[in-house]
Parts: C-alpha cells; structure tokens; sequence
C-alpha cells in the first residue's frame, strides 16, 4: 500500500512525528478526506479524526483540541474561510494552527492567511507521502 510504514506487532510507527499528535481532517470529498486520513496515520503516526462538514469540524475542535487541523478550501454551506472565521472567534479553538487544502491555486488575500492561523498551504492535487513531510516541517514535529 502507497502509505504504509510499520513496526513491530500492531504499532504503527509514524516516519515524521510521535504518535500523540492528533489532527482533524475536514473535506466534504469521501476520497481525499479517506487519503489524507490514512497517509496521516500511516506515515505520520498521528491520531487522525475527520468530519465531513465546516459545522462537524467546528463540534470536533471544541470537544477534541485536535494539535492540527487539515482543512478543504472549497465545501458547500460553511467554506474554509467560513470555518476559520469561527475557529478564532472561539478562544478554546483560537490557537489551533490551520493547513489548508485546496484545488483553486488562487486564494484572495494570501496576506491574511498566517493571521487566520494557516500555517501551510496545499494544492490539490498533491502527493500523500509528501503531504505528511509538509506537514510535519510546517508544524516543526
């Protein structure tokens, strides 16, 4: 399989991070959310939770605190940026840092982006094994 790595009976052991990192997968796609969500487990080590819906990711960043959020760009009903609005006006969320995904190599105003609390920014369609790198340096695990 594309993203396997594993060690020893049943641990799975990350190439890029410890294991007690936990990230939210947000994207409306079943694929991507699905590839993302196992190349993250798979490789990175990390606990992956995911939703399919701005709304769902907000309850789960709440209940949760996820280390990281993944975040689609383009969703029906709440968009990423909808959804980042939210994320910081919530001061239990505010400090979550954001990895946006998105298919739309244009994004307006770049320049707000590290003030939403984005730290990395991925076009799709991108490598799985080189998503976990990006996001492994960009989080500095």
């Amino acid at each position: 399989m594309l993203c396997t790595h594993q060690a020893g009976q049943n641990q799975t052991v990350g190439a890029f991070g410890v294991t007690s990192k936990r990230i939210l997968v947000v994207d409306d796609e079943e694929a991507i959310r699905e590839v993302v969500a196992a190349c993250l487990q798979r490789l990175g080590g990390w606990e992956v939770l995911t939703a399919t819906s701005g709304q769902e990711a907000l309850q789960q960043a709440s209940t949760e605190k996820p280390d990281a959020i993944v975040l689609d760009v383009m969703m029906p009903e709440m968009d990423g940026f909808a959804f980042l609005q939210q994320l910081r006006s919530n001061p239990e969320t505010q400090p979550i840092p954001v990895v946006l995904l998105t298919a739309n190599s244009y994004l307006p105003n770049p320049q707000l982006l590290p003030k939403l609390g984005v730290v990395l920014t991925i076009s799709k369609p991108f490598l799985p094994i080189v998503l976990v790198k990006q996001i492994a340096q960009a989080m500095a695990w």
